[in-house]
């Protein structure tokens, strides 16, 4: 696996040096590009060696795919912040979060290299999830209408994006342990037949906590993937239908519920379905995402020619829009084929694992990079109304790149414990050679 991923590894970086060198010559930038530029290709290669060092069978082809979302990303952003009056120049930022992320990986590979100690400790983690989501009723502050940061010296962050990786841990633990208690029934409740509360009892626990706190905090958008992806990991383990169609069920009740009792969502709802109707408030941005994408066209305006600066916060939520003005229909569907290939790589390595907690935490970590990306390009495409999440590692944002780092690395040990299993079949002696 590794060996493939080198070529891949050097396209990455050389697309992210040609963004560089583009914004040399249209944005007449000077130093800064090359030093970006510089740092960040040091940065990855670092980082692609030390995985092939220490996870010799891991999936590295994942790391390629993660160089060229953030490379892209650092480009966007600097291009739509460097020396726009008014706007302070975000890349500097956003490379630190990205060294900041590298460190995370590098350290949870180093210290959960045998990764199935997590899930001795899942209700512990669960605890964490649930108190990570509540610290922000008490000490966090609101943004665009959710109160979903904390403020720890000079650093923001949200809590929420390291809170979901520890509930999924929590969940393949929990129904890899119980998948066959889950999957008998004891009773019907609504015409639908479920396993006695004992044993959906901690599950629906949890479940409840984290997303009865999100929507206090009315953070809707991380909702809608705290509720999707434990749906999905619970399908799998069991194969009941009835727990999804129960789910879309309570999905659409909690919807309809929500779109009453917050203001916020109604704004998003009402610009969603006719944007025209309030242009210069809440239908502004969706507007001038559709303007941006249209501006693209096939082939794009060109790396820095585009108008997408006129999309208020541009960097975090809609950069993709900036990605289709100037990059165009190709650049665009280029991205999110890379978005698929990573979304595929870790599929497999969710049917390769050899035990059923690690099936799960490699389909849930997938599950839930893969619904981000669907439901930040489907708001802003305006095939639904729009969150307030980011698009994964492409955006601005330093609580997301790192929690995607960590993502990326937990994938990275289920691969290399798939990986090494299957070269142990294949040859035992060279593997043994490799532990010496």
């Amino acid at each position: 696996m590794t060996q493939r991923a080198t070529i891949p590894m050097a396209i990455a970086l050389l697309v992210t040096t040609l963004g560089f060198a583009t914004l040399i010559f249209v944005q007449e930038a000077k130093s800064p590009p090359l030093i970006y530029g510089a740092y960040y290709a040091g940065t990855m290669v670092a980082l692609y060696l030390g995985v092939r060092l220490w996870l010799p069978h891991s999936d590295a082809l994942l790391l390629a795919v993660v160089t060229l979302l953030t490379g892209v990303g650092l480009v966007m952003i600097y291009r739509l912040t460097y020396d726009v009056p008014g706007v302070e120049n975000l890349a500097t930022t956003q490379a630190g979060w990205i060294l900041v992320g590298s460190a995370a990986l590098v350290l949870t590979v180093l210290l959960f290299k045998d990764y199935h100690r997590l899930f001795n400790y899942k209700y512990l983690l669960a605890a964490v999830a649930v108190g990570l989501i509540a610290s922000t009723i008490f000490f966090g502050y609101e943004v665009n209408g959710a109160q979903l940061w904390l403020r720890v010296g000079p650093v923001n962050f949200q809590p929420s994006e390291f809170a979901r990786i520890a509930l999924i841990i929590f969940f393949a633990g929990y129904l890899a342990d119980t998948r066959d208690l889950l999957a008998a029934t004891s009773r019907t409740i609504l015409g639908v037949q479920v396993p006695a509360l004992k044993y959906f009892g901690p599950v629906a626990l949890v479940w409840a906590a984290s997303l009865g706190l999100l929507v206090f905090e009315k953070d809707l958008g991380s909702s809608l993937l705290f509720f999707a992806v434990p749906l999905l990991m619970l399908y799998v383990a069991t194969g009941r239908i009835a727990y999804v169609i129960l789910g879309t069920v309570l999905f659409s009740v909690g919807s309809l519920a929500t779109y009453f009792l917050f203001d916020h969502v109604q704004v998003r709802v009402s610009a969603w379905l006719d944007p025209w109707s309030q242009p210069d408030t809440g239908g502004f941005q969706i507007l001038q995402s559709l303007f941006s994408i249209a501006d693209g066209g096939i082939t794009g305006t060109g790396l820095g020619e585009g108008f997408s600066q006129a999309i208020p916060e541009v960097e975090t939520d809609f950069i993709f829009s900036a990605i289709a003005s100037e990059l165009g229909l190709l650049g665009s569907t280029a991205l999110l084929l890379a978005f698929l290939v990573f979304v595929y790589r870790g599929i497999k390595i969710s049917l390769l694992a050899a035990d059923d907690a690690s099936k799960l935490l490699a389909f849930g970590l997938t599950s839930m990079f893969a619904l981000q990306t669907l439901i930040i390009v489907g708001g802003v495409t305006k095939a639904i109304p729009l969150t307030g999440i980011t698009l994964p590692f492409v955006s601005y944002g330093g609580s997301s790149v790192v929690g995607n780092f960590v993502l990326t690395a937990l994938l990275l040990l289920v691969s290399e414990s798939a990986g090494r299993r299957a070269a142990e079949e294949e040859d035992p002696e060279v593997v043994e050679g490799e532990a010496a």
